[in-house]
């Protein structure tokens, strides 16, 4: 290899890729940890050193030039390979201190993770947490997280996964609702009921479809992407949600209706393959997936929460 040929270094290249994925400079730096200017000067220096303009800076506005455009798959191959260097190392790692990194959905986060986390605590005093609550689906194989709790088996073949819960989902309200609003009985006495939906809403009314429930988007008068929103708006009577039975139990007041009707909810713990040789990745992967499996406290069910009684009262479909 030609070592001479190559007249830039590392940081000014993952400067240009963050900068370049992040659309603008201040949002690269706070992903990379670095002040603006700092980041701002690697990469000038990385157009000084390649002899190339690399955006078109246009005001506040950051945009990726000819040049930049032509040479932004280049830069991610390195940043995949520094990444694959970084996880195959973290491998390697025996140390049983250190940080492992975990993402999960904000309603996960919130309610599942914390108790789960004081045992881990506990059992492995050395390993300090980062969770990641977010409702989107992060890159294990980019090293966005060590490990994720997801809802869905990942197809990656690098990727490992194993389904440690299987719960379901349930149209639950708060009692001073249908006190006020009357207690569907039928599928069809949905038709004219306020739902609370989780975005985005077309999945989530796609699949109470697929189960027989003739609801349509004009149904759903409050929208949202996070969890706590969903079950404070339940609270408030401002509608039915649904929820996975755990959540709903956590709530004093809430009925479940037609609790025949039901979402399937898979719980899957998910890491890269190589993570699993690293023995603080190994620790929390299996506490977390015997802690998922057998929890402390036992899982309420439908027939334990309280059914919606009778006395439905005729409502009009909101406009």
């Amino acid at each position: 290899m030609n070592w001479q040929s190559v007249s830039f270094d590392w940081n000014q290249a993952r400067a240009f890729l963050a900068s370049a994925e992040a659309g603008s400079l201040s949002a690269a730096a706070r992903a990379l940890g670095q002040t603006q200017p700092t980041l701002s000067r690697q990469v000038a220096a990385l157009e000084a050193d390649l002899g190339v303009t690399l955006f078109e800076r246009t005001g506040r506005t950051l945009s990726l030039s000819q040049s930049g455009l032509q040479l932004l798959d280049h830069f991610r191959t390195m940043g995949e390979a520094a990444a694959q260097i970084s996880m195959a190392a973290l491998g390697q790692s025996q140390a049983i201190e250190g940080l492992v990194t975990i993402t999960a959905s904000d309603a996960v986060s919130a309610y599942w993770l914390p108790p789960l986390l004081k045992h881990l605590r506990v059992m492995e005093p050395g390993i300090d947490i980062e969770v990641l609550a977010a409702n989107d689906v992060r890159d294990l194989r980019r090293r966005e997280a060590d490990i994720a709790i997801r809802h869905v088996r990942p197809e990656q073949p690098e990727l490992i996964a194993k389904l440690v819960r299987e719960s379901t989902a349930h149209l639950f309200a708060s009692k001073a609702y249908l006190d006020a609003n009357g207690r569907p009985q039928t599928p069809e006495d949905l038709a004219g009921a306020a739902f609370i939906g989780f975005a985005p809403v077309d999945r989530l009314l796609a699949g109470l479809n697929a189960l027989g429930l003739p609801l349509s988007r004009r149904n759903f008068r409050l929208v949202t992407d996070n969890s706590a929103v969903v079950l404070e708006a339940v609270k408030q009577d401002l509608g039915i949600a649904v929820m996975p039975r755990e959540f709903a139990a956590m709530v004093n007041g809430l009925e479940c209706i037609l609790p025949q009707f039901a979402l399937p909810v898979p719980f899957w713990l998910v890491t890269h393959r190589e993570l699993l040789t690293s023995r603080r990745i190994r620790a929390v992967f299996d506490l977390l997936a015997e802690e998922f499996s057998s929890p402390h406290q036992p899982v309420p069910t439908p027939t334990t929460l309280a059914p919606a009684r009778s006395s439905l009262r005729t409502r009009e479909a909101p406009p």
